[in-house]
């Protein structure tokens, strides 16, 4: 037999690892279509008017391994010193158990924000851990799951005081120790509410001129002061108080409740999360009880479910900016989850005793430098202080922050003489003797003779982290497996496809994710010098150009550190634009009733007038009452936001004309990127009209959603709006939106990795594939449900409202029943009642294979056939669908129900060997809301549910 050499690439990234249907399951889904190519699809569906005329040619896509050189190569250009920076970023040691078994596991970092808490458990007992250290360690009485960054905690906190304080005032006193970047970004998120920022002396505030103050704690030098005066004045004048903690000196010191704040925000970061050239981070905040409901993020809460069991949900979801919409007052929709996850297991691994530890010999090491530098004859202060001090050096400082540069130590320079120096976790003895060589000192202070230098009466005398959790046996088999088994109550990805419309939960390929744990990327300080972050500035200038040929548009801001900060940031953008040319009257936003949730919360904290338009009965934006709204606006239109393809799941035709419509009057196009995954290599929105988008790295460049963060959201802009892009304190700019200059830039290479890997042609292919998919689960499920929105041709995008509405009147299921249903069946739910009540929106993804997508419309199927039954008459109360989702307890235990324990457990398209089974029964979500609990319930609780 001749040799015949074989054609099959085995190392081709795009066809061969990350899209799912192979060429032969691609045709037979063709055919279930009824189109003979995916070409022809894709004509049918996309309309020619915005097709865009030229390829994607990014030159030939990578190899994984070609990829995971080349970025080593980038990576070595990073130089990693030890950081003695501090203002608010830390080096920290991260446990390797929690490196490997939480941040480098897929069941931990593709999972989805816990909406469908049956399925979510094992992260909600996680981030309900998370939530139980913030609270202890502040004092307060509940705290969120995680908000972006410190800096936006702290804008947060002022606008949420705002909504709480009975002042009147319009002012907001701010700290003058506040870290800059805090102020900066309080700044930006102030000016367009009217709400003016003093800052200043806590000592010389005038309580009764402002509604809140914000005071840092240890201050960005270093100082500690007791605010309990300053917030008792505000208290006095009817004002809240805003403490930024640090969560590591709390372990020391006074906790903020004690001081009488009423709000605590801060940052995780040095909890074992690496700094990341600025993140992703985990900032927290905790409030009193009597604030709760104006409390932005999420919050983990504690319920029971259908057996009575303790069970975990997302508590108060009404407060959610897609539920309030113009009434919003956060648009906060992803928040750091993973790195929340991550923080509370640094507690648990370390115990209430560990973290004490860690933090006293962090303040001993800080205490050993002042004495020898003193001793030196160097003036530094403050007298009190945790772990920073500021170093007067005259007109030396030059000579010794480059002799502390050549020992590879970075300091921070203060004003015009100073610098500052900050000690963490990794600060080793050898380290301490370098600095000091740099101010020319070679007979260090023995570390044993340095004493404690906290002021008495700012030692805490509280306990903190008591809980059980926090005090389980430490050795790491013991850790190995509480992470295990809470990650085997979840569902995620690495189970299942999660076809949740409007997320394009898609495959995050462990080539792309492998460097983002590599030092290089992960142990950068987002202010160290620029010649020492050189691979990270070729990595943003290429994706940044890469994205910019993606979407037609001319520059990007990847500062936002969220999608929903993307839309900020973009409103924003266009609203200096505005001012610019002396239009700042400019407030009406016309926003349709298919756009993305966050738009109208967006709009909103921009200081912006949302005007709703409406949609066509096919679910496009009625032309005339978008055009009509516009003329009535005039010269007072500012935007209009919109979300292409829709959130209706269609391309619509007169997308061009909206555009247009819009610049007529002067105003500027925001259109959403939610749903990019449908337009790259296709269409591009810079040159259909749009002037601003925001990407959601998260969905459509592989970024994982990690159970609700960590996301990232950069802007793409026209060329008009470049220089209006936010800018930050670390480069003189002004107008930060977030903490660090590039987000979470330790996640970019995700995205970076992505784009090399799949190259211009295969990203347009995952596009076609994306919507061969969402067409042909519209196929296969035609007939036994209604397609909601169709577009020409009866085609849809890459996402489909599958309406469910029908079958509460002729059955009494519910939406929710069926997603409890798809539980059984091994799924996660599609997005539920959004952007429509009572429907599903499902988006397959480019990424599952044909067998998947099968198997979730044999499970669909067959729940429409369990519906059917109860339409000739079967039980409406007592059935499979309303007593979903089945646990193990419900298959041996008692069994008196009118189906057989087969039917109820094993439904079609479920595993039998590999089974999902899901930890509790349906969640009673009204009894959570009336009884809210939000920090771990005493072991107690757990016995008396069980007996």
């Amino acid at each position: 037999m001749p040799f015949e050499p074989t054609e099959y690439d085995p190392y081709d990234f795009a066809n061969r690892r990350h899209i799912g249907p192979s060429p032969d399951e691609m045709a037979a889904m063709l055919r279930a279509v009824g189109v003979e190519s995916l070409d022809a699809l894709i004509d049918e569906t996309v309309p020619g008017a915005i097709r865009q005329d030229a390829p994607l040619d990014f030159g030939p896509a990578l190899s994984e391994r070609e990829l995971l050189w080349q970025l080593k190569q980038v990576a070595r250009k990073n130089k990693v010193f030890s950081s003695m920076i501090g203002q608010g970023y830390h080096g920290t040691v991260t446990p390797p158990a929690i490196q490997r078994n939480i941040l480098e596991n897929p069941a931990w970092y593709t999972a989805y924000t816990p909406y469908q808490p049956e399925i979510s458990q094992g992260r909600l007992e996680a981030l309900l851990n998370y939530q139980t250290m913030i609270c202890d360690l502040t004092g307060l009485d509940v705290a969120n799951a995680s908000l972006l960054d410190e800096a936006t905690a702290a804008a947060e906190a002022v606008t949420m005081a705002e909504r709480g304080s009975k002042s009147k005032a319009r002012a907001v006193f701010v700290d003058r120790e506040c870290h800059p970047q805090n102020i900066d970004v309080i700044r930006t998120r102030c000016e367009p509410l009217g709400i003016e920022v003093i800052v200043g002396d806590p000592a010389e505030m005038d309580a009764g001129s402002v509604f809140a103050g914000i005071f840092q704690y240890p201050g960005t030098h270093g100082g500690l002061s007791d605010f309990s005066d300053q917030i008792a004045a505000l208290h006095e004048a009817q004002g809240l108080g805003i403490v930024i903690a640090d969560p590591m000196a709390l372990t020391l010191l006074k906790e903020p409740a004690a001081m009488g704040a009423d709000i605590a925000v801060g940052s995780t970061q040095r909890f074992g999360v690496p700094m990341g050239y600025g993140g992703p981070h985990a900032a927290y905040m905790a409030c009193r009880d009597g604030l709760k409901r104006s409390m932005p993020g999420r919050i983990v809460g504690v319920s029971v479910d259908a057996r009575g069991n303790p069970a975990y949900r997302l508590s108060l979801q009404t407060r959610e900016q897609h539920i309030r919409r113009e009434k919003a007052t956060s648009n906060v929709c992803t928040a750091q989850a993973l790195l929340a996850v991550m923080a509370s297991f640094y507690a648990v691994f370390h115990g209430p005793e560990g973290l004490k530890a860690i933090a006293q010999r962090i303040h001993l090491k800080a205490v050993r430098v002042s004495d020898a530098l003193r001793a030196a004859g160097f003036e530094t202060g403050p007298e009190s202080f945790f772990d920073t001090l500021t170093v007067e050096c005259g007109p030396l400082r030059g000579a010794i922050f480059d002799s502390a540069a050549a020992s590879r130590i970075n300091l921070r320079k203060v004003g015009k003489t100073k610098l500052g120096i900050t000690l963490d976790e990794t600060t080793r003895g050898e380290t301490i003797d370098r600095l000091l060589a740099a101010f020319g000192l070679h007979d260090a202070v023995p570390a044993d003779e340095a004493r404690y230098r906290l002021p008495e009466t700012l030692l805490r005398q509280s306990a903190y982290l008591t809980h059980p959790v926090f005090h389980m046996n430490r050795a790491e088999t013991e850790m190995m497996r509480y992470m295990r088994r809470l990650s085997d109550r979840d569902l995620a990805l690495d189970r299942a496809m999660i076809p949740l419309g409007s997320c394009t939960m898609k495959l995050n390929a462990a080539a792309e994710m492998m460097p983002i744990s590599w030092p290089e990327f992960s142990g950068i300080h987002p202010f160290a010098p620029a010649d020492q972050a050189e691979g990270y500035a070729e990595m943003l200038a290429d994706l940044s150009a890469k994205l910019c040929v993606i979407t037609g548009y001319d520059a990007m801001s990847m500062q936002p550190n969220s999608g929903a900060q993307g839309e900020y940031a973009g409103l924003l953008t266009i609203r200096r634009f505005h001012e610019a040319n002396g239009e700042g009257h400019r407030k009406i936003c016309l926003i349709p009733v298919n756009a993305h949730g966050t738009n109208p919360a967006s709009a909103q904290m921009c200081g912006m007038k949302v005007v709703v338009v409406k949609c066509t009965a096919r679910g496009d934006i009625d032309v005339e009452d978008f055009r009509a709204k516009a003329e009535a606006a005039g010269g007072d239109l500012a935007a209009c936001m919109i979300t292409y393809p829709s959130t209706h799941g269609v391309f619509e035709e007169n997308v061009r004309e909206i555009c247009e419509i819009t610049h007529t009057h002067g105003g500027q196009v925001y259109l959403d990127g939610a749903n990019l995954n449908a337009m790259v290599g296709l269409a591009k929105p810079g040159e259909i009209g749009a002037d601003v988008s925001h990407l959601n790295l998260h969905k459509t460049f592989c970024i994982p959603h990690g159970g609700g963060g960590p996301g990232m959201g950069p802007i793409g802009v026209r060329a008009h709006l470049a220089p209006h892009l936010p800018g930050h304190g670390a480069s003189n700019g002004e107008g930060a939106v977030s903490g660090a200059p590039f987000g979470s830039a330790s996640i970019l290479p995700i995205s970076w990795a992505y784009c090399l890997m799949m190259g211009g042609e295969g990203l347009t292919q995952a596009t076609k594939v994306a919507i061969l998919s969402a067409n042909y689960i519209a196929a296969r499920l035609d007939g036994a449900y209604d397609v909601l929105y169709r577009g020409r041709g009866g085609r849809v995008a890459h996402e489909c409202i599958i309406d469910t509405r029908p079958f509460d009147k002729s059955a009494g299921v519910t939406v929710d029943d069926i997603a409890k249903r798809l539980t059984d069946n091994g799924f996660h739910a599609p997005t539920m009642s959004w952007p429509v009540a009572g429907t599903l929106m499902v988006e397959p993804t480019e990424s599952e294979t044909m067998a998947e997508l099968d198997r979730f419309c044999d499970a669909m199927l067959a729940i429409r056939a369990e519906i059917k039954a109860i339409e000739d008459g079967g039980d409406r109360e007592n059935n499979p669908l309303k007593n979903a989702p089945h646990t193990v307890a419900d298959l041996v235990g008692e069994w008196d129900r009118p189906y057989s324990r087969e039917t109820g457990c094993y439904p079609a398209g479920s595993f039998h060997v590999d089974k999902y089974w899901p930890p509790v029964n349906r969640v009673d979500n009204a009894y959570g809301d009336r009884n809210l609990v939000c920090t771990c319930p005493p072991l107690e609780s757990y016995q008396e549910a069980a007996e």
